[in-house]
């Protein structure tokens, strides 16, 4: 029997779930560590269709951590990037590029569409508390990635309701701005509460509303990347494994 590109994941999950992820249309926001793996992850496994999220472009510093980060691509926009790369591993995919910054205005109008999940991997407070009110209003399945940065254990890494998520910085101003707009539950967050050193938070001027930088081991977006992916994955198809 010929190989094709998707068939041992047909051989694990089997066809009828397979077409299921072929079907399926997730919005993912931000494609910096997190959101890079995560989408690579979503991709490889078959999801049919996807937007993209992100404003920025590929810079020297992303090369330690992002997988959309090569010398070849630095000063482009990280949406076309990983647009190219996915179609690659896919040529059938189906993709929409959102390449600009996220507010209250044109929140709304992105989740206009028709999702199947919604992926916030924004490392911003303001545009990620945003997308994710707008996101659970409408009713849409939502996953959000927590802070990575300054963390190095990947066993420490887990998946709960945003209500139950603890000794986060992120996750904590996350919460707190959900609560000013009367949301508590129903949000899937990866966290980790392990603490982060003083050492490796270095403040900055404000600009790209960032107050901080906080330093980063390369494997540990990939992790949260991936936990994202699996979970997605896990609730589109209700179970994994094709005899269950």
């Amino acid at each position: 029997m010929m190989e094709t590109w998707q068939s041992r994941t047909k051989l694990l999950i089997g066809p009828e779930k397979l077409e299921i992820l072929n079907r399926s249309h997730v919005l993912v926001a931000g494609l910096g560590g997190v959101g890079g793996y995560a989408v690579e992850q979503l991709c490889r496994a078959g999801i049919g269709k996807f937007t993209l999220v992100d404003c920025d472009v590929v810079q020297p510093s992303n090369r330690n951590r992002q997988i959309v980060a090569l010398i070849s691509g630095e000063g482009r926009r990280k949406t076309d990037v990983i647009a190219e790369r996915m179609k690659e591993i896919n040529p059938g995919i189906a993709i929409d590029l959102f390449s600009e910054f996220l507010d209250e205005r044109n929140i709304a109008k992105l989740l206009e569409g028709d999702f199947d999940y919604v992926l916030d991997a924004i490392d911003t407070l303001t545009p990620k508390v945003a997308l994710l009110a707008e996101a659970k209003i409408k009713g849409y399945r939502i996953i959000s990635s927590m802070g990575s940065g300054g963390k190095m254990d990947p066993s420490a890494v887990r998946i709960s309701d945003i209500d139950n998520s603890y000794s986060c910085k992120l996750a904590y101003k996350v919460r707190k701005a959900l609560h000013a707009r009367n949301i508590r539950t129903g949000i899937k967050v990866v966290y980790s509460p392990e603490e982060v050193p003083q050492h490796a938070i270095l403040k900055t001027d404000g600009s790209k509303n960032k107050r901080s930088m906080v330093g980063t081991i390369s494997y540990m977006p990939a992790v949260f990347g991936c936990y994202c992916a699996a979970e997605i994955i896990k609730d589109l198809l209700g179970s994994v494994r094709g005899d269950q």
